[in-house]
């Protein structure tokens, strides 16, 4: 009997902590929360800057994607035959 009111205890134990640890995360995810709006709302980037493509980078791009699409267009409607 001793036994089982020990580990009643300790449960209990635990069960307070669990409830401290998650009130502590509650309280941390809340803070991250606000400090992303902050930083997000913010004039300077946190984090890696951002990359910025020429317009004949895009334009270099565009070309290149639309001549794959035709290849592939053209081998599907030749196998089509």
């Amino acid at each position: 009997m001793n036994i089982l009111a020990a580990l009643k205890h300790e449960e209990a134990k635990l069960q307070k902590q669990a409830h401290k640890v998650r009130q502590q995360l509650d309280a941390l995810r809340a803070a991250r929360k606000i400090l992303g709006r902050e930083a997000a709302s913010g004039d300077k980037r946190i984090g890696k800057k951002k990359r910025v493509m020429s317009a004949t980078t895009k334009a270099k791009i565009s070309k290149a994607t639309k001549a794959r699409w035709a290849k592939i267009r053209a081998a599907k409607a030749k196998g089509k035959r």
